[in-house]
Order: structure tokens, then C-alpha cells, then sequence
């Protein structure tokens, strides 16, 4: 097969742990043909949405150390040339992120198969999606004005605040009831009332791990990644110093995925990361999931491998 997977840009990515470099050697690995487009190059002109293509081969070292890849010719193709179109571009989910999945939407229309699905992606904020599933979720408030964020804060007492927008832990802050700065993050993540946030009750297990759940075609991953904070943090993220602890699914972690992954699935999610604290739904990320390396590496489950399986089975079905 011809793919195509949108990223950021190469040099930012850290190809010995980075889950797109795993799908990708994976993809060549079976022989297939991998091609990297960057957001900025996708133009619609004449009925036909296309991109700049540059075509990768992967050395064989994983190190992070000298390059991991060798660039190839580079052409502008339409999408339809392609088998799949994989979508990996990190947040946040800005205008720019929208515009490419209305782009990509009309790719689709052309006849590309297109994963995740981008109106799929539009129409799932990986925070207030979990509003979907309340009986998995821990209380919480979605809201701007800072009355409504203060009294949430008053009866829970010790709270998580976070933007919409974000990803990797970026501005989540800890807030309880008397803590001297709660005004000013508040005023802060809202910009004064002008911007909506999450906020949810604060869960004492995050200190087991905030576990990454990843759903290929609506099923687990026997394995999800705990992601432990480092000491004095109350963020699990690997971005934030957290340490990924591999284990097996527990019961519940398998009755919040077995729920969620055939909705999900059927509105063409291939590929999502739910993360998941103690018993609670907290996150549902379909951007670009990641803990594929750390979860292979410790428990010989190979996610990559699950992944192909099912883009192969989903781009030629």
C-alpha cells in the first residue's frame, strides 16, 4: 500500500519513542510505501485536495542519535494517490487544526480513506468528549464564568482546572478551596471570562498512574501505560517528567473501553487513547494517541503491529 501520515515536522519528532516512527516502520516493514506530509501543505484547487508528499525510508538504528530516516523524492500528489491518509498531527486544536480537517473532509469526498475520520476528529474535544459517558467520569464542571468555576472549587474543595485545547499536561493547574492563587488562574486559563475550561474533582489515585488506554477498531489494547508523576506533581503526562508503567488492563479499565470503543469505532475513530484515573474517564484523545513504544517495550505487546492490522484492514475493506 501508498500511505500518507500527517505530522509535525520530522525534526521535532523523537523517533526512539515516537508512536508515528513505530507505525511507520511497521508500515515498511511489510513492505508498504510511507510518505510524510506536513499540515501546512495541504491546498484544495479544482475539486482536488493534494499535498506536498516527501517518501521515508527508515534505517534500521532506533536510537535517537544521527538520522532515523532518509528523505526520498518529494512531490506534490493528490490524497486520493494514496491507500490511507493518516492523521498524527499533535494539538493544539486551533483554527489552523480545523481547517485541515475541512480540507481533509473534502478529500474524502474525493474517495480517500482518511484515519481518524476528520469530521470524527472535529466533532470529539478530547476533553468534553468524556461528557458523553457521565457514569465513567469523576464530577466535573465545563464552564467560563468565574462565579460558577469558585463554587465548584468551594464544594469539592480540591479540584483540577484545564483549557480545552491543550495536550501534554500543558496549563493544568491543582486548585483548592485555599489556595492563596486560585483568582488568578482562574482569571488566567478563562483570559477573564473570555475562554471555557474544564474542571474536575481531584482524583488521590493519579498517584497509581494516569493510565493511556489505546482502542484500534474499537478494541483495547490488552495493555494500557500508567503514567505515574514524578514526586511533588499532580501530572501523570510523560511531557510533565511522568514515568509510563506498562500493566494489564484491570476489569474496570475493560468496562469503560468495551463501552466506548464500538461507539467510537463505528464513527470512524481508528485509532483512540483514552486516559483513564483510578476508576474515572477523564480524557478521550483522538489527534494523535501515543504510548505505543513504552507499552511495547514492557510488556511485548506490539501496538504498531495492531495498528497496520487494522488501517491495512480498514484502507482495503
Amino acid at each position: 500500500m501508498k500511505l500518507a501520515f500527517i505530522l509535525d515536522p520530522l525534526e521535532s519528532l523523537k523517533a526512539y519513542k515516537d508512536s508515528s516512527v513505530a507505525m511507520m516502520r511497521e508500515a515498511q516493514r511489510r513492505g508498504h510505501e510511507v510518505h510524510a506530509v506536513m499540515r501546512e501543505a495541504l491546498t484544495w484547487r479544482d475539486g482536488s485536495v493534494s499535498a506536498a508528499a516527501t517518501r521515508l525510508e527508515f534505517h534500521a538504528d532506533h536510537s535517537d542519535h544521527g538520522p532515523w530516516c532518509a528523505l526520498q523524492e518529494r512531490e506534490h500528489q493528490p490524497l486520493t494517490a494514496f491507500d490511507a491518509v493518516v492523521m498524527r498531527q499533535d494539538p493544539p486544536f486551533d483554527f489552523e487544526y480545523v481547517a485541515a480537517t475541512w480540507l481533509l473532509e473534502r478529500a474524502e469526498a474525493e474517495g480517500a480513506r482518511i484515519f481518524n475520520r476528520p469530521r470524527a476528529i472535529r466533532d470529539h474535544n478530547e476533553k468534553i468528549a468524556i461528557t458523553e459517558f457521565p457514569q465513567f467520569t469523576a464530577t466535573t464542571l465545563v464552564a467560563r464564568d468565574a462565579v460558577d468555576l469558585n463554587a465548584f472549587v468551594d464544594e469539592l474543595g480540591d479540584v483540577i482546572l484545564k483549557p480545552l485545547d491543550g495536550m501534554g499536561g500543558s496549563s493544568i493547574f491543582r486548585v483548592r478551596r485555599d489556595d492563596p492563587n486560585r483568582n488568578v488562574i482562574v482569571e488566567t486559563l478563562t483570559a477573564h471570562g473570555a475562554r471555557t475550561i474544564m474542571a474536575q474533582r481531584y482524583l488521590p489515585q493519579i498517584s497509581q498512574g494516569d493510565k493511556r488506554i489505546l482502542l484500534i477498531a474499537g478494541e483495547p489494547v490488552p495493555y494500557c501505560l500508567a503514567r505515574i508523576p514524578k514526586p511533588g506533581e499532580s501530572r501523570g503526562n510523560l511531557a510533565a517528567g511522568g514515568t509510563g508503567v506498562a500493566q494489564p488492563l484491570s476489569d474496570r479499565d475493560r468496562e469503560i473501553a468495551g463501552t466506548l470503543g464500538p461507539i467510537l469505532a463505528a464513527r470512524g475513530l481508528l485509532l483512540v487513547g483514552l486516559d483513564v484515573i483510578g476508576d474515572c474517564l477523564t480524557e478521550i484523545n483522538v489527534t494523535s494517541p501515543t504510548c505505543f513504544v513504552e507499552i511495547a517495550q514492557q510488556s511485548g505487546c506490539d501496538v504498531a503491529a495492531l495498528f497496520i492490522d487494522a488501517l491495512e484492514r480498514a484502507a482495503t475493506g
